[in-house]
């Protein structure tokens, strides 16, 4: 049987993403406590103290700043900490100061909640998924990244938006790292079950080539972009873990395109942690679900496979 909710929820890091994941929360039903740990904790406890008084206006929700003792009984820690990505850095780049910053924030928590799942978000999310994974021993289902989940929904944003439909009734995914070498998998792409080449989108003519070009290069960009103009991304992430935590709770079994360590998949060779679809569910990822993919997508998410472990290999783990 699946645990009971509502649950309690552990945020490391109270930065952008952290304070904007804990508001997201307080809208579920599903999380009745929400602790917030960072290394400012000042900072913590304001933002922890913004928040209860938003509750105040929602549904009754336990939310303070608290330390690693207080993470006891969480059901997902939410690991937000990070440096922030710069303008034109890329989240590869971040990997050794965020690296950095999982190995001394993580492990002090494990203790406190061994029985919980993890669910890193700093970038480069891919690569700290694996060093959380390395470093907390647990097993593979119960390590996750947020992966591509927003990509995807950036990818249907977009594509709703050409095609003048609600993007709840696109299917489309986004697969590999969440950085540039991502892949959009347009060769599954459909509207309610009707592939976008029989809805009027693709026609194989020089037009459409440009058009997925042009598609795949705004939804792979636009956190630079976001980050350009405002500093930091926030709250398209904050709903994806919010939506990525409904799914562990409620045991929901979505598919979601979280990250994951692999092995052995698509002819990559050795492990590596990349976003696939995913069942997930009370248990973290419950079943990944090897979906075809055309010639070149595959190809691409080979190469997106080496980028990664290349980079998991220069941390020396």
């Amino acid at each position: 049987m699946p645990p009971e909710f509502p649950a309690k929820v552990a945020i490391v890091g109270a930065g952008y993403v952290g304070a904007s994941t804990a508001f997201a929360l307080l809208f579920t039903p599903l999380v009745k406590e929400i602790v917030l740990v960072d290394i400012n904790h000042a900072r913590a406890e304001g933002e922890a103290m913004d928040l209860a008084h938003a509750a105040t206006l929602i549904r009754p929700v336990k939310i303070y700043a608290g330390h690693a003792s207080d993470c006891a009984g969480a059901r997902i820690v939410i690991f937000t900490a990070g440096a922030n990505q710069r303008p034109g850095e890329t989240r590869l780049e971040l990997v050794h100061r965020n690296a950095a910053i999982v190995k001394e924030a993580l492990p002090p928590l494990l203790p406190y909640c061994p029985d919980a799942l993890i669910l890193m978000v700093a970038n480069p999310v891919d690569v700290l998924t694996y060093v959380a994974w390395k470093l907390s021993g647990l097993p593979e289902n119960k390590v996750l990244g947020s992966g591509t989940v927003l990509d995807s929904a950036r990818f249907r944003h977009l594509l709703s938006r050409h095609l003048h439909v609600d993007p709840r009734n696109i299917h489309a995914y986004v697969i590999g790292e969440h950085g540039d070498t991502e892949v959009p998998v347009w060769s599954l792409a459909n509207v309610a079950g009707i592939d976008l080449a029989d809805f009027y989108l693709l026609d194989g003519t020089t037009e459409e080539n440009a058009l997925r070009e042009e598609m795949s290069r705004r939804v792979r960009e636009a956190a630079y972009a976001i980050i350009e103009r405002k500093g930091a991304t926030a709250y398209g992430v904050a709903l994806a873990l919010s939506r990525i935590t409904e799914s562990i709770i409620r045991d929901e079994k979505a598919v979601l395109t979280v990250s994951s360590v692999i092995r052995n998949l698509y002819g990559i060779e050795g492990e590596v942690a990349l976003s696939l679809p995913c069942i997930v569910g009370s248990s973290g990822r419950e079943k990944i679900l090897a979906i075809p993919l055309g010639s070149e997508e595959l190809a691409a998410l080979q190469h997106s496979a080496v980028t990664l472990q290349e980079t998991i290999a220069g941390l020396n783990l």
